[in-house]
Formats: structure tokens, C-alpha cells, sequence
């Protein structure tokens, strides 16, 4: 194990340094400065140390709270030996994608560490993306070619982290993969949705030439349901899997809501994830100058945060329906759950305003048709749950752009439905079994398209756990890791 005291000799958790807020909002990078131990012999000795941290419990619950079964204790061991070779293999044993993961999941695992009882938890999510970086740094991190071929075909419809896991474990049992996606580029949401702040696009990239290496092909700018029908890529291909995410945006279902200057949160971030790619984008969506207000608190909403900001922005204002959460676990979210916790991402770190309980209840605009202020009231809880706005108590809050980043609702299965006869849940997901098959022959489903709007985490574990049930389609049987089902729930309450 690593170090038996470490746990009591340091108590407390330390982080690499981010860059001073008035130097990252001149630019795109990433906001955390990611240093590889080979070239900082202080870094080095920081992640020996919170490695040594861990307590190599005899029941290590942070394996329950990644939905990936990363082998976390190992490898931290493994990191406080100085072993990074063998550390980056073991962390490759469960996650195709730790460079993502260990920069843009909230790190459930983190939240049942069994240190976190009495003190702060072990730094699991810099310590995996260190690996990450350090294997790659070194030369670690190589294709694996399939030994044999099977004769199979499989299309993976979708480039988010479902799609991709999905198709790198495909390949590497020795199927013929092809990943269509209907964006000019590979990624999905990863890379459209995700701000370079957060990730910058050099790693999908990099993570793409190793795949292809292997031998996986990539199909840009190709949509299934138009450019080719869901019915002809069944007929040329032994399996299909649909990973196309939840992407339906949740609407704002007040007066008000058509004006201009009002635009979904995710319109808003792929057009700046394009022009920080070098594509010139006509009318862009911008906030400089503007008085914007988001309308949604969570990782969206904090996105678009960054982004106004970085655009130039004379405010921003969010806004959160609830009350905010508390600093400090809750009763009924006990140790080993992921609790709901008041958090200050970096983005709230460099400016703007946060607002809750205020419930939207119009937009208002001028002459012309445009958003001038948002008219908000004070959100009350009824005893059956429901949240209402208080009537009395609107205000305006001016605005000049306004985003709506209240979440998802599902997927787009119309062009599925209608061609394939596709069955969907009630609450509008592409339905499956535990196989992770749909009700189509051949056809499977895993990531948000099939469970709902989730984590990373969640979309790499059944991307591979998907990929292990369509090779025991195609084969019989398979050696695939399946980590998850999709009648698994994550442990937030």
C-alpha cells in the first residue's frame, strides 16, 4: 500500500495552483495549470505525497462511487512508488479516457473516500489526470492493435465519450468499427460543449490518432436518419450502436421566451468552441458589452459563465430555481453518497453573480423584439414539492443575452422512431433492456441516449459496458469488462 501513516502525518488535501484569474480570462487555456512530474520535481513531490494519503482501505467504497470500478488504491500506491508505468496501465484497465475524466468529472469517487469521514478526501481526480499526462509525457500511452480480426462490422453513431469508449473496446476485440457523427468534427459534447478552459481540444485529438492507429474509422459531417437512414446502416452493418447523448435542450416555458437574445446554452458554447478552433462562425452569439444572465446553475450554466466573462461581458448573473445548497454534507446525503454541495467552480471564481430561489417568470423586450430584462420572483417550495413563484415578489434584472441552461430532456429519436420502429421510454430515451439492446435486432444504446442527461463517467462506463454486450452478440460470448448495467443508478440520492 502507499504510505501506512500518510493519512496522519498529512491531513490535508493540495491541488495544483490555477493561473491568476485576470491572466486566464486574456485567453482560452485551460485554467489549471497540468504539470507532469518528469518536468517539475515539485509537482512530483506533491502527488507523492496526497498518493501517500490513501489508506488502502479494506473495503475501498471509492471503487462503488466510480461508476467505472477505477482501481483507485492501486494505482495511488503506485504513484507514491513512483511507478508510473505500471500506474498508467492500471488506470487504462478501467478507463479508456482518464485525460477527460480527470478534468472534467465531479469526481464522485472523492465523496465516498473513506478518508473524507473525518478529513478531506484523497485527491483522486488530480492524481488520475497526472497519470494521464505522465503517460502520455513518457510514451506510455500506445495503440493496441487488435491481434486477429473477426469479420464483424460495427457502426457507433455518436463521438461523445459513449461512443468513443464503445468503439476503442470494439476495435480492440477485433471488430471493424466505424464512428459516424454528424458534427464537422470528432468529440461530441467533449468537444463542442466543454469549454478549452476546461479541456482544451489537443487531447481529443490526440486521443482520436491513437484510435484511428488501432484501426477505428471516423465518419465527420455524416447524420444518421438523413445523409444515410437508420434502415440502410442496419443493412450494412452486423451491429449498431446509437451513442448520440441527450442533446434536447429544456425549454423556458414563459412569455417571452422567443425574443432575440435568447439562446440555449449549448447554441452559445459550440459556437465559441468553433471560433477557438479556427472556424469563422457568421453572427456569432457574443456577450461583450452585454448584461447576460444564465439561466441554470449547474455545470452549464458555469460554462457559459467562463465564456461571457472571457467574451467581455459588463455582467453576469446566474440564476438557480432552489436554494442554494449547503457547504457541508447534509444528513440525508450520508457518507458514502455523492452529496449536493454548494460549489465555486473556476468560473465563479472570476466573476459574476449568483442568484437562488428565483424562479423566471417572463422575459421582457422592446420595440424590436429584444430581451431587455428578465422578470424573476422568489421561488416557493409547496408541500407537495412543487416550487412556484411567490406572486409580489418580481423584479427585473436587466438583460441584453440571455441563456438557457437548464439541462436536457433526452434524446432526438424521431428519425429513429420513424425509420426503424424504435421503441422510447416514457420519459422520451431510446428504451433498451440489460443488454443494452433496443427493441430493433442489432441495434444497442448506451450514454445519455439511452439513460438521460448523466456524467462522464457514467457515458465511458457504458460505452464499455455496451461494447461488451454487442461482441457476445456478434461472437457469442465476450471478454469485454461490463462495469455497469443500465439499470444502475449513481448513488446521489
Amino acid at each position: 500500500m502507499a504510505d501506512p501513516r500518510g493519512f496522519l502525518k498529512v491531513r490535508e488535501r493540495e491541488l495544483p495552483p490555477s493561473r491568476p484569474v485576470p491572466v486566464r480570462l486574456m485567453d482560452w487555456r485551460e485554467v489549471v495549470e497540468h504539470r507532469t512530474a518528469a518536468e517539475h520535481a515539485e509537482h512530483a513531490a506533491m502527488l507523492h505525497t496526497q498518493a501517500g494519503r490513501c489508506m488502502d482501505c479494506g473495503i475501498p467504497f471509492c471503487h462503488q462511487g466510480c461508476p467505472l470500478g477505477n482501481l483507485i488504491p492501486d494505482w495511488n500506491d503506485l504513484v507514491w512508488k513512483d511507478q508510473w508505468a505500471e500506474a498508467s496501465d492500471r488506470l487504462h484497465q478501467t478507463n479508456n479516457f482518464p485525460e477527460f475524466t480527470g478534468r472534467i468529472c465531479p469526481a464522485p469517487c472523492e465523496s465516498s473516500c473513506v478518508l473524507g469521514i473525518s478529513q478531506p478526501p484523497v485527491t483522486i481526480k488530480n492524481i488520475e489526470v497526472s497519470i494521464a499526462d505522465e503517460a502520455f509525457a513518457r510514451g506510455y500511452v500506445t495503440p493496441q492493435v487488435p491481434h486477429f480480426l473477426t469479420g464483424s462490422t460495427v457502426a457507433v453513431v455518436g463521438s461523445g465519450p459513449a461512443g468513443l469508449a464503445a468503439a476503442q473496446q470494439l476495435t480492440r476485440a477485433g471488430h471493424t468499427v466505424a464512428v459516424f457523427e454528424r458534427d464537422a468534427r470528432i468529440g461530441g459534447l467533449l468537444r463542442y460543449g466543454v469549454p478549452d478552459f476546461k479541456l482544451e481540444k489537443e487531447l481529443i485529438d490526440r486521443r482520436v490518432a491513437q484510435m484511428e492507429a488501432e484501426g477505428t474509422r471516423f465518419r465527420p459531417g455524416v447524420e444518421i436518419g438523413t445523409d444515410i437512414t437508420w434502415t440502410e446502416l442496419r443493412t450494412r452493418y452486423d451491429a449498431v450502436l446509437v451513442a448520440t447523448g441527450a442533446p434536447v435542450p429544456r425549454a423556458l416555458p414563459v412569455p417571452g421566451a422567443d425574443l432575440v437574445g435568447v439562446h440555449p446554452a449549448m447554441e452559445y458554447l459550440h459556437q465559441q468552441n468553433d471560433v477557438v478552433a479556427g472556424v469563422e462562425v457568421p453572427d456569432q452569439v457574443l456577450a461583450t458589452g452585454k448584461h447576460v444572465v444564465i439561466i441554470g446553475g449547474g455545470d452549464t450554466g458555469s460554462d457559459c459563465l467562463g465564456t461571457a466573462l472571457r467574451q467581455g461581458a459588463a455582467s453576469v448573473t446566474t440564476l438557480a430555481i432552489g436554494l442554494q445548497p449547503p457547504t457541508d454534507r447534509p444528513e440525508n446525503q450520508p457518507w458514502p453518497t455523492d452529496p449536493l454541495l454548494f460549489e465555486v467552480s473556476t468560473s465563479h471564481e472570476e466573476g459574476g453573480e449568483r442568484s437562488y430561489l428565483a424562479s423566471t417568470v417572463a422575459l421582457v423586450g422592446d420595440e424590436s423584439g429584444h430581451v431587455t430584462a428578465l422578470r424573476v420572483a422568489t421561488t416557493e417550495y409547496l408541500p407537495d414539492g412543487r416550487r412556484v413563484p411567490t406572486p409580489g415578489t418580481e423584479r427585473d434584472i436587466p438583460a441584453d443575452l440571455v441563456l438557457i441552461a437548464m439541462g436536457f430532456t433526452g434524446p432526438e429519436t424521431a428519425a429513429l422512431v420513424e425509420q426503424t420502429g424504435a421503441d422510447v421510454t416514457g420519459r422520451g430515451a431510446i428504451a433498451r433492456g440489460e443488454d443494452y439492446a433496443t427493441s430493433v435486432p442489432g441495434v444497442f444504446v448506451a450514454g445519455d441516449a439511452g439513460r438521460g442527461q448523466s456524467l462522464i463517467v457514467w457515458a465511458i462506463a457504458e460505452g464499455r459496458a455496451a461494447a461488451a454486450e454487442v461482441d457476445a452478440y456478434l461472437r457469442g460470448s465476450t471478454e469485454l469488462p461490463a462495469p455497469v448495467r443500465p439499470s444502475d443508478r449513481a448513488m446521489r440520492p
